[in-house]
């Protein structure tokens, strides 16, 4: 993979933990279908306060106000047409709208006849890199199914009107989808292409900027890049990606990004970059420098404390790092795993369709996992405790239960625990995981339990109030780190201060509250002892 190496040279000194290293627009950012009637079709950001204005002509696209369609004018008047002939010619109403690989590929194509094939816009997007030489053939069938979706979107009778887009040929077109692809909820969409997210990590869409897509990858990052969406960035700047620094990184020291996400076990990380870059990762997660990797961990069998390595179907030997107690069962983890990832693909797979069988799958898979010893930060069960958690938390409603909201917060607490154990301190995913726990604490109970002596998870009443402050305060810190020091750690990490400053003032209610009772209670007469 031939990659401009970003490095920094600083005279001073390196930046630190939560700098961040760059700030741009990215050239193209479009929602996707779902998002396109709640989010802003220019700033990306969502309808608040204020009801989003629609196209009038489209009736597909929505914007914050008339400051936000002006700008957007500039490509929405090519898109506008666009949309409302594919529409007359859809199928259904489901496939009205293309999707945002296609939406994405025009915008792309219509700037480049606007700006100039020259210009210097033009010049960046076609110096990114193309993998067509490495597609596999499943691969090219779906760029050229994607190409045919294109030429129709653009309201062309053949390709070879693609010539005033600077497309020559069908190599050309190839090369400009796969400069721009990569697999997104199991759609090919662009290689050098980044998810638009929400300043809480949700995925919103698709983003190109060949700047960020010059930096390499690691399963060990050192930067991540993340849409903050701090309150200092006025909307006509949105979205704004930011590339942030993890840690420290020293001068000459090459800038590392995930492409992936790498809570998963190496061998799927590999299989994911291979299938959709086109190479082997060797940092040195991938390389073994771990001598336990807690992805594909277990707990000893013996209940020492300590941690084994899965067993594999070509090594099913297995024992304790700690105590060095051999697993006996192995065959009965191998079994769990299995079904655990049937599981978890058939729930990703309904989640959106059917969540209540969604739910149902990770109910029953979860409790088969732990009692085949996996650790919260093994794969796949981590994965299954996330998309649970999001689930329940998804189907959150007013007549909310006690017991429906001490589950999510057991699923929160124990994705978190995984999350911390995979990710470094201060990533943008164990912030925002933090943030939910945190703010799932502070949730008034419907029924709070008794007083009791037992420990228990959650706790109530006022322990809850406490866990939820000091989880909160860990969450801003790390938030601070992943959505930049700058930022105040973006929108995200504002919104849990004010949570904090709320709990200190609800926490000080009741501990004067406290302090009055006391002082109320008659004191004894020493005199009448």
């Amino acid at each position: 993979m031939l990659q401009l190496v970003w490095t920094v040279k600083f005279l001073t000194r390196p930046p630190g933990t939560g700098s961040i290293l760059m700030s741009a627009e990215p050239h193209v950012a479009v929602l996707s279908g779902q998002y396109l009637d709640s989010h802003c079709s220019s700033c990306c950001g969502p309808a608040s306060s204020h009801r989003l204005k629609r196209c009038t002509r489209c009736q597909a696209i929505w914007y914050c106000d008339a400051a936000c369609q002006n700008r957007d004018w500039f490509m929405h008047k090519f898109e506008c047409t666009a949309i409302q002939n594919w529409a007359s010619t859809a199928p259904s109403s489901e496939l009205a709208i293309p999707s945002e690989a296609v939406r994405c590929l025009g915008r792309i194509a219509w700037t480049q006849r606007k700006k100039g094939l020259g210009s210097a816009w033009s010049r960046e997007i076609n110096a990114m890199q193309s993998h067509r030489p490495s597609l596999s053939p499943s691969v090219t069938e779906t760029h050229t199914h994607l190409a045919h979706s294109l030429v129709r979107y653009l309201g062309l009778t053949s390709s070879a009107g693609l010539t005033e887009f600077g497309v020559t040929s069908a190599g050309d077109l190839v090369d400009m989808i796969s400069r721009a692809s990569h697999y997104f909820i199991s759609l090919l969409f662009i290689t050098n292409t980044f998810t638009l997210t929400s300043p809480a990590l949700t995925p919103l869409g698709i983003t190109v900027s060949p700047p960020f897509a010059l930096i390499n990858h690691s399963c060990d990052p050192n930067a991540v890049i993340v849409f903050p969406r701090a309150n200092r960035s006025p909307s006509k700047h949105e979205p704004l990606m930011q590339l942030v620094a993890l840690r420290e990184i020293r001068a000459n020291e090459e800038i590392l990004t995930a492409y992936i996400d790498t809570t998963l076990p190496r061998m799927k990380r590999q299989q994911s970059l291979q299938e959709t870059y086109s190479f082997d990762c060797r940092c040195g997660l991938c390389s073994g420098q771990l001598d336990l990797d807690p992805r594909e961990s277990m707990w000893c069998p013996k209940s020492c404390g300590g941690i084994c390595p899965l067993p594999t179907e070509e090594n099913n030997f297995t024992r304790c790092a700690q105590c060095k107690s051999v697993v006996s069962s192995t065959e009965a983890v191998l079994d769990a795993l299995r079904v655990g990832q049937e599981g978890l693909d058939k729930a990703n797979l309904v989640q959106l369709r059917d969540p209540a069988k969604a739910i149902q799958l990770t109910s029953n898979l979860i409790p088969i996992l732990i009692s085949a010893g996996l650790t919260p930060s093994c794969h796949p069960l981590l994965a299954l405790t996330r998309l649970h958690q999001s689930l329940l938390i998804s189907s959150f409603q007013s007549d909310m239960t006690q017991d429906i909201l001490d589950e999510t917060i057991r699923m929160i607490a124990k994705s978190t625990a995984g999350l911390s154990s995979n990710l470094r301190v201060g990533h943008p995913v164990r912030g925002v995981a933090l943030a939910e726990l945190g703010k799932a604490l502070a949730v008034d109970e419907p029924a709070p339990k008794a007083n009791t002596t037992a420990v228990t998870f959650p706790p109530s009443g006022p322990q809850r109030l406490k866990s939820a402050y000091e989880t909160l305060v860990q969450a801003r810190n790390e938030l601070f780190i992943g959505f930049g020091k700058q930022n105040d750690g973006g929108q995200v990490g504002q919104e849990i201060r004010e949570s904090i400053v709320s709990l200190e003032k609800e926490i000080g209610v009741w501990s004067q509250g406290v302090r009055n009772v006391i002082q109320d209670i008659p004191k004894p007469d020493r005199n009448k002892a």
